[in-house]
C-alpha cells in the first residue's frame, strides 16, 4: 500500500461519519467503539459538559475509510479511571500547564478494547495493520505538537497492540480489574463447585437471602425497555450519585438512545417489586464478553447489589456461552466471588523529555507494585487449590 494513497482527516463530531462506514471498523461486536455508543454520548450531552471534546482521527484510502481512532481532547482527568493526579501536581509545581491532554478511550467505561480501528476485511493481515497504526500514530502525537497540549494518552488497550508500537515512544503503564473466567461452566452450580467451601457457601447464603425478599429478578435486552422504564432505570443510576454528591454523566436521553440503538447489545438486570423496577444493573456484550457498568437502587434489599451486578452477570455469561465477564473497575470484594486480578493496560506520550524521563521512572516503580499487587491477589484465590 503505497503512503500517498492514505490520508488522514480529524473530524469532531461522529454525525460527519456515516454510522455503515464507521461500523465496519474493528471488532464489529465490542460495544463501545461502534457509532451509536460514541454518538449517543456526543447527541445526549454526556461529554463536554464534562471535559470531553470529540477529535476522531479518520484514515481514508483515497474515498474510502478504512482505519479511525477515537479521542477526546481533556481539561480534567475525570471520566478516565488510570489515575495521573500525581503527574497533574508535578506540573502544576513547575509552573507548567498538564491539560489539555489528548486521550484515546472510551468516556467513563474501563472495558479493553482496540483502540486502533481498521477495516478488518479490506485489511485482512496484520503485517499491513502495523504501518497504519503507525500513521496514525504520527498524526495524533503531529496534532498534540500543533495544539500545544502535554501528553496523548491511550487507556484500556489491548497489550498486543500496544506492544506493536514500540517505536512510538509511549510509556507503558499496566493496572489491575477483576474479571471471571468461563471455564466450560455447564450452570452456576458447576461454577459453584469449582470454588473452595467457605466461598461457595457465602454465594449460596447470598443468593438464598435475595430469594427471600420475594423480588423478581431478571436479565433482559435493551430492547424491552419502554422510554418510562429507561427513565426509571436512569434515575435509579443517577440517585446513587445524589446520594454521593456527585453529577450523573450519562443522561437519560442516553439510556433511552442505547435501546433503540443498541438493543441487542446493551443488557439490563432488573429487581421488581410487585411489578416495580427497584433495581437496576446495565450490562452491554460483545460476541466473547460481558461487560458490567452502572447500577443503581433506591430500597435497601441485603447482597441484591451481588446478585444484579455479579451473579445475574455469570448466569448470563454460563447459558450465552461467554467466556469472560468484566464488571467495571476496582472492588477486592469481587475476588471472593470468582473475579481474579487480571492486568489491564494504557499507553503515555508526554512531550516534555524532563518529565518524560521522571514518569518514566514512576511506572518503573508503580509496575513492581502492582505485581506485586496481583501476585498476593492470586495468593487469595476462592478457587479449590490443585496441583
Amino acid at each position: 500500500m503505497q503512503a500517498s494513497e492514505l490520508r488522514v482527516s480529524v473530524t469532531h463530531s461522529l454525525s460527519e461519519v456515516p454510522a455503515a462506514d464507521w461500523d465496519q471498523l474493528g471488532d464489529t461486536s465490542y460495544p463501545f467503539t461502534r457509532h451509536a455508543f460514541l454518538y449517543g454520548l456526543e447527541l445526549h450531552d454526556c461529554l463536554e459538559p464534562f471535559g470531553w471534546y470529540p477529535v476522531y482521527f479518520l484514515l481514508h484510502r483515497e474515498q474510502q475509510l478504512i482505519a479511525a481512532t477515537p479521542c477526546y481532547i481533556k481539561t480534567n482527568s475525570y471520566g478516565e479511571l488510570v489515575f495521573d493526579h500525581a503527574w497533574v501536581n508535578a506540573y502544576q509545581r513547575s509552573g507548567l500547564d498538564y491539560y489539555p491532554k489528548l486521550v484515546t478511550a472510551i468516556p467513563y467505561t474501563p472495558a479493553t478494547g482496540d483502540r486502533f480501528l481498521i477495516d478488518l476485511v479490506r485489511i485482512n493481515e496484520e503485517s499491513d495493520r502495523q504501518p497504519l497504526r503507525d500513521l496514525m500514530c504520527k498524526a495524533i502525537k503531529g496534532f498534540c505538537e500543533e495544539q500545544k497540549m502535554s501528553s496523548w494518552h491511550i487507556l484500556f488497550a489491548e497489550k498486543p497492540v500496544l506492544d506493536g508500537l514500540s517505536g512510538q515512544e509511549l510509556l507503558m503503564r499496566n493496572d489491575v480489574q477483576f474479571h471471571w473466567n468461563n471455564d466450560n461452566y455447564q450452570d452456576f452450580d458447576d461454577f459453584l463447585a469449582r470454588l473452595s467451601s467457605r466461598k461457595r457457601k457465602n454465594i449460596k447464603r447470598e443468593r438464598r437471602g435475595v430469594a427471600a425478599e420475594g423480588l423478581d429478578i431478571s436479565m433482559q435486552t435493551g430492547g424491552s425497555f419502554d422510554a418510562g422504564e429507561w427513565q426509571r432505570i436512569h434515575d435509579l443510576y443517577a440517585g446513587i450519585y445524589q446520594r454521593k454528591h456527585g453529577t450523573a454523566t450519562l443522561t437519560p436521553g442516553f439510556f433511552v438512545h442505547l435501546g433503540e440503538h443498541m438493543p441487542d447489545k446493551v443488557l439490563v438486570a432488573t429487581a421488581r417489586n410487585e411489578g416495580h423496577i427497584v433495581a437496576a444493573s446495565l450490562f452491554f456484550r460483545s460476541d466473547s464478553h460481558l461487560y458490567g457498568r452502572v447500577w443503581g437502587c433506591d430500597q435497601y434489599f441485603r447482597h441484591l447489589h451481588f446478585e444484579c451486578c455479579y451473579y445475574q452477570g455469570i448466569d448470563y455469561c454460563i447459558d450465552q456461552k461467554l467466556t469472560c465477564f468484566d464488571p467495571g473497575a476496582q472492588g477486592e470484594h469481587k475476588l471472593s466471588r470468582g473475579f481474579l486480578p487480571t492486568r489491564t493496560w494504557s499507553a503515555h506520550w508526554i512531550a516534555h523529555p524532563q518529565f518524560r524521563e521522571a514518569i518514566e521512572q514512576f511506572l518503573d516503580q508503580e509496575r513492581r507494585y502492582v505485581d506485586s499487587y496481583r501476585e498476593d491477589l492470586l495468593d487469595h484465590s476462592p478457587f479449590k487449590s490443585t496441583d
